[in-house]
């Protein structure tokens, strides 16, 4: 027997206990003959006391100990003497004295400290993750990640849904993200594709009758990496028959409020959760998944500007453009070189430039990189528009709609961290609907989905796809925390004629839907009932919950950066005879 209790459930009440504990050396002690190491297991740490006047063989081993050793100790439970409890320690209450030690496995010096949350290079942590994932920050996380996804599982079961798994190899059909492939053997030039979701196949679970389906499912694109995407992830996947929007996302906000006020220590900061309609959440953040942790909500200042004669605000206006500004709280005392590392900023997001006014008062006057070309009844406007007041510094961007949005909704997220705004322990949740169906995309000259191809139009905008797509909205809802787009779905198209008509629209001809799609229009044939779903991103959420900053320190074994698998090497090369088994040849 290896462990009779495991090493974090000791307590006071066990004092003069007998037992067999097995573990890891997480730190050791040499105090002048006596010898103390902290054990540690999943569940924790005790402290192993070695006394030479009791046991010196035992104790003569203990001194070969070092970190990360793999031992198996028994000894008696005491309480701890007199003032020396560690109360910062669940089990610092108790100590076991040893009389018998067994050195399972030593350990090489690690490359990074396990007991401590050293900064360690990614890299390093990635090529050793098993390691890495030894360290009580990561094997937090994982438990966390097993808590959410439980939970998933157990609300989902009482409401009356069934988990069914859909197959990893499957076809490759355009979903937005370049496939990975899978070439076939046994069928040669024949590829398969890993799901970039079972989107298909969950309303093919409809058509036969399912009616409440869910899945914990892996997802693979083939995409850029950044800190909140990996090539593979995980999402909660569930699909519903006979609902509409209010049902999907009723259900959806009763397991979010569960998970986060059972599994975590967060907050909700809104309940219900704030519902946006597109146009809405554009015009007030910027973006569509907004952090409503804080205010510095984006105003348009076209009305007041249009023709104010300083041309950088009129021509912009002139051109179709946007002229748009925040109003950063406070910040009237930033130096011209700060401003001027907030226009580098902006920038970034392809920004022309930075106007800037820093609000006065009765004794100082405005300051501003505009001011001059203004009338001031034009600048006071400004002022009241953007709810300035004296001391705070307003910030104003001129470019095209998607520019202007994007640069200031980037700005404002930075300032809510300048200003201390973000709230770290509570989550915002919202909702974000009525998006258009579909984008008109310049470069193909074409419409695009603005979600997917099987999102339901809004039965009153039907007419539009023949008429004006542009006006056409979609039945697609996203729930957006705490700056994520954390899950999405839609209702979905449930009859032939209609998915025909989107595929038309998006200049996928007649053929090509059915050599891609065949299936679904065929099953849209054989009693289709209305049905839609939502998809939530299990990895970013636990993120978000963990309090973490990449959804890499909720994953066992991620990717780096780069995609690659720094501790196995992957991807590599592979041998030429596996080529031939496939009829592949690579290009030199």
């Amino acid at each position: 027997m290896y462990k009779t209790h495991n090493c974090g459930e000791l307590r006071a009440e066990h004092d003069g206990k007998k037992v067999i504990l097995s573990g890891w050396v997480n730190q050791w002690r040499d105090h002048g003959g006596l010898v103390f190491i902290d054990l540690r297991d999943r569940w924790g740490l005790s402290q192993i006391v070695f006394n030479p006047e009791h046991e010196a063989t035992c104790h003569e081993t203990a001194t070969r100990l070092r970190n990360e050793y793999v031992i198996k100790i028994e000894g008696i439970v005491h309480h701890r003497p007199e003032g020396l409890a560690n109360p910062n320690m669940p089990t610092g209450a108790i100590e076991v004295i040893a009389h018998a030690i067994e050195i399972i496995n030593p350990a090489k010096t690690p490359p990074f400290y396990i007991n401590k949350e050293d900064t360690v290079d990614e890299a390093l942590r990635l090529k050793y993750r098993y390691l890495d994932l030894r360290r009580q920050r990561m094997q937090r996380n994982m438990l966390l990640r097993h808590n959410v996804i439980l939970y998933m599982r157990n609300f989902l079961a009482k409401e009356g849904f069934i988990e069914v798994e859909t197959p990893i190899l499957f076809k490759s059909t355009p979903e937005g993200a370049r496939d990975y492939l899978v070439p076939s053997r046994v069928h040669p030039g024949k590829f398969y594709a890993l799901p970039q979701s079972p989107q298909q196949l969950k309303q093919l679970l409809m058509i036969a009758g399912y009616e409440r389906y869910f899945q914990i499912a892996r997802c693979f694109r083939d995409e850029d990496q950044r800190g909140d995407r990996q090539p593979e992830f995980t999402q909660l996947d569930l699909e519903m028959s006979f609902v509409d929007q209010d049902d999907i996302l009723t259900l959806t906000e009763r397991l979010m409020t569960g998970i986060v006020e059972d599994v975590s220590d967060k907050k909700i900061l809104h309940k219900p959760f704030p519902r946006f309609n597109y146009p809405e959440v554009m015009e007030r953040f910027g973006i569509d998944k907004p952090d409503i942790r804080f205010g510095l909500e984006l105003k348009t200042l076209n009305d007041l500007v249009a023709d104010c004669g300083f041309k950088v605000f009129s021509n912009t206006i002139n051109n179709g453009g946007m002229v748009r500004g925040i109003n950063a709280k406070r910040c009237g005392t930033y130096s011209r070189k700060k401003i001027d590392e907030l226009t580098k900023f902006v920038r970034q997001f392809g920004a022309k430039g930075l106007a800037w006014l820093i609000v006065g008062d009765g004794d100082k006057p405005h300051r501003s990189s505009f001011i001059k070309f203004l009338k001031p009844e034009i600048v006071d406007n400004i002022v009241k528009h953007l709810e300035g007041e004296p001391g705070d510094l307003l910030l104003i961007v001129a470019d095209t709609a998607e520019i202007a949005n994007n640069a200031l909704a980037k700005l404002r997220d930075e300032f809510g961290k300048r200003l201390g705004l973000v709230d770290d322990d509570v989550v915002a949740f919202c909702w974000v609907i009525d998006f258009p169906l579909v984008m008109w995309n310049e470069d193909e000259k074409r419409w695009d989905p603005s979600h997917h191809l099987f999102t339901a139009p809004m039965d009153e905008d039907i007419t539009f796809l023949d008429t004006d797509p542009s006006k056409a909205h979609g039945k697609q809802h996203d729930l957006v925390c705490n700056g994520y787009e954390l899950a999405g779905g839609s209702i979905r198209i449930h009859q032939r004629d209609i998915q025909e008509k989107i595929f038309d629209l998006i200049g996928l001809d007649i053929e090509e839907a059915k050599d891609q799609f065949g299936h679904m229009l065929e099953a849209f044939e054989y009693g289709t009932p209305p049905h839609g779903g939502i998809a939530s991103g299990i990895d970013r959420l636990v993120m978000i919950l963990a309090g973490e900053p990449n959804i890499s320190e909720v994953i066992a074994f991620p990717k780096s950066q780069s995609a690659a698998d720094l501790m196995a090497g992957v991807p590599t090369p592979v041998m030429e005879h596996q080529l031939n088994d496939l009829h592949i040849r690579l290009q030199t």
